[in-house]
């Protein structure tokens, strides 16, 4: 070992190390064995953990693209869904910092195939309220759906409609009322998504840190690149699948879809959403299965025996008691000494607070760390809703929304990701400048994000709620406002909504509020006819006709639908850069042995500050832009029919960005503080690829192997970034 404590002084003192002669340790046939059994293992590892990468990238995406779907099917509020989503989070919460720190200590590869079967138990959970609750009802006037009795849709007077059908329907609302009464089924989807956080959570530390740990030293950054580079993929397939379920109909397989008077354009249509969490759950099951196959530990390769780079476990345990320049033969004696589970847990509580302080005392990874809270709240929230913004704001599709975001948003961020790794690698980027390529990847992808507010589509023209039925603005409270002159004469209810499109181009909340006094065929081609306020607005003595569903937003609405995905993908692209040299200077600023806890605390923060309350407090926000809420069938609010698409962009997208400039405060904070600490020395980089660190005082702790640069990183919800 005095060679190796010589390597370890020569490293450190940036002089070249030079090749070490190991024939007299081994023959070159044992040597050449030992090296095919690790990268066999290893190689084993990667493909089973980049399966199990895809698998949590998928489901996680794909709840994202069924949150409207999700919200119509429960009728709940976007708040309510936001909690329903913030629960994944809670699930890591609850046994991350367990898992960082005490995970190591573990048989960490069967470790991450029970996070598995528990990730696959909570999908599975998610989709089975669909299978107890009932069939879903939506709402429609009985006349547009196929009946033989003839209602008109203005019941001036209710002795038009047959009693034994009222009675009936009656009945049939009554009934459902009962069975609804003491059921909230979202509780269930919120449960899943907990089980999924938990299950979740022991796959990055642990599946890393046994690459970093096993793998050959040059060959670690090039596995974990793979791992989330397969890691990208997931998302892509999520959302694609959840656009190929939204064009399902919900009930698909237990009713007749001919039966069914909506299609996939209505605000009232729901998806197949439960069936992309069957089949998300059944590919988690499958990828947990090779993990308990694979060992405990495996052979380290020759290489690294003998390198200052030992495993991350020996570290947690011997780090503040060793001697470095004790020989390897009693290091390995002390270890075993210490027998039994307990004394090894005990040595590692012992470290924790210790750890801890050390983490919280380095004002580069608190500073960094606040900036990443703040940033996440913004983007979290942002991802969260953007398939709900692009409906409500440009009349789009679930199917296509979902569509657009996996196959266009989710490349970008790819290959964003891929290139803030190559810029470090191919200019040799320093600490300092891996803080100046982030703030400005943040700077300028909120710069761009800034030109969104004038790509919006204006509201749609809805008689009461938008615009009076006079065709002026509305000006009063839209409850008061539904009713009108036109329809004086008709018992409506205000809590309906049937959209119905008049020839006029306006929107009408139902038949009935439109006056409509006659109605010919069935199902979607129902016509309303002799419709007494179409006609108010151009020519009010003349009654016109309307047909089934809403009317299309303007003619300048899918020119700026077009306009909005350039810059989304762009500003996509922008930010995602930023990613690899934030997450290389929040390694390079921490002692190499609290790598992996330290990235448990980065975790266990941005879930905790940022992806639980982030979905919260953007759905109650974007409740507050509400012009029609649905109605219960037993009473009480639903989810939202329409918002006020001005309202809902300023809302939107000025909270996104009202927190990213704050983040980018903290990112400026973070960057005078490095050049406060850094001398000139570490402003630039040798020609032997040296690098700068935190500061020259803790130059030699704070060293992280160059391997991480070429390194395609991970943070949290990085798949959904968009």
């Amino acid at each position: 070992m005095e060679i190796s404590s010589k390597e370890n002084n020569q490293f450190f003192s940036n002089t070249t190390i030079l090749p070490v002669d190991r024939s007299s340790f081994k023959s070159e046939s044992s040597a050449s064995k030992e090296k095919q059994s690790c990268c066999g293992g290893i190689k084993i590892f990667l493909g089973a953990l980049s399966f199990v990468y895809f698998a949590k990238a998928l489901s996680g995406s794909y709840l994202k693209s069924t949150i409207t779907q999700i919200e119509r099917r429960f009728d709940i509020p976007s708040s309510l869904v936001g909690v329903i989503d913030g629960s994944f989070e809670i699930g890591n919460l609850l046994i991350i910092v367990l898992v960082s720190y005490f995970g190591a200590k573990l048989h960490r590869p069967r470790i991450i195939g029970a996070g598995c079967l528990i990730m696959s138990a909570g999908t599975f959970l998610i989709a089975m309220p669909q299978f107890f609750m009932g069939r879903y009802r939506y709402e429609r006037f009985p006349s547009t759906i196929n009946s033989t009795v003839s209602i008109s849709p203005c019941l001036q007077d209710k002795s038009q409609t047959p009693l034994s059908a009222l009675e009936k329907s009656q009945a049939k609302i009554n009934a459902g009322c009962e069975k609804e009464a003491g059921s909230s089924m979202w509780i269930y989807v919120l449960l899943g998504n907990l089980l999924r956080g938990i299950g979740e959570t022991p796959i990055q530390p642990l599946g890393i840190t046994y690459i970093d740990d096993y793998a050959i030293e040059e060959n670690a950054a090039l596995y974990i690149g793979c791992v989330q580079t397969v890691a990208i993929i997931g998302p892509i397939f999520g959302f694609l699948l959840g656009s190929l379920c939204a064009k399902l109909y919900v009930d698909i397989g237990f009713v007749d879809l001919d039966s069914v008077t909506i299609t996939h354009k209505d605000v009232q249509w729901v998806g197949a959403w439960w069936l992309g969490y069957l089949i998300a759950g059944v590919i988690s099951v499958l990828a947990g299965i090779p993990f308990w196959f694979l060992p405990k530990h495996l052979p380290k390769p020759e290489s690294r025996k003998d390198s200052s780079t030992s495993s991350e476990q020996s570290k947690f345990i011997t780090e503040d008691n060793k001697d470095q320049h004790k020989p390897y033969q009693q290091q390995v004696k002390i270890a075993e000494m210490a027998k039994g589970k307990s004394l090894e847990f005990l040595s590692c509580s012992l470290n924790f607070l210790p750890s801890l302080r050390n983490l919280f005392g380095n004002p580069v990874y608190i500073l960094y760390l606040c900036a990443s809270i703040i940033q996440f709240n913004s983007l979290i929230g942002m991802v969260t809703y953007k398939p709900k913004y692009i409906e409500q704001q440009y009349g789009q599709t679930s199917s296509k929304t979902n569509f657009v975001i996996g196959l266009i948003n989710i490349p970008a961020v790819a290959f964003g990701i891929f290139s803030g790794g190559l810029i470090m690698k191919k200019f040799r980027i320093n600490v300092l400048g891996a803080a100046k390529l982030s703030l400005g990847s943040s700077f300028f992808g909120y710069l761009l994000l800034l030109s969104l507010f004038a790509m919006g589509c204006e509201n749609s023209d809805v008689a009461g709620l938008t615009v009076s039925y006079h065709g002026t603005k509305r000006t009063t409270d839209y409850e008061q406002a539904l009713f009108s002159e036109c329809n004086s004469g008709c018992a409506c209810s205000k809590n309906d909504w049937d959209p119905i499109c008049g020839e006029n181009g306006v929107t009408y909340v139902s038949a009935c509020l439109a006056g409509c006094q006659a109605s010919n065929g069935s199902g979607k081609n129902t016509v309303f006819f002799n419709c007494s306020c179409v006609g108010t607005l151009e020519s009010p003595s003349q009654s016109s006709s309307a047909v089934v569903g809403p009317c299309q937003k303007g003619n300048e609405c899918p020119k700026m639908f077009l306009y909005f995905l350039v810059i989304s993908v762009i500003t996509s692209y922008t930010l995602s850069v930023g990613g690899t040299p934030g997450y290389i200077l929040l390694l390079r600023c921490i002692k190499p042995h609290l790598k992996s806890f330290a990235l448990g605390i980065y975790t266990l923060a941005i879930r905790v500050l940022a992806g639980i309350p982030a979905p919260v407090y953007f759905g109650v926000a974007i409740d507050t832009t509400c012009l029609k809420w649905g109605s219960k069938r037993c009473g009480g609010r639903g989810a939202c029919r329409l918002y006020n698409s001005s309202a809902l962009r300023y809302v939107y997208l000025g909270l996104t960005l009202v927190l990213g400039t704050v983040s980018i405060f903290f990112s400026v904070a973070v960057l005078w503080v490095l050049r406060k600490r850094s001398s000139p020395q570490d402003e630039t980089l040798s020609a032997n690829g040296e690098r700068g660190t935190c500061g020259t005082k803790s130059r030699k702790n704070n060293f992280v192997n160059s391997d991480h640069l070429i390194q395609t990183t991970y943070w949290p919800e990085k798949e959904t970034r968009l």
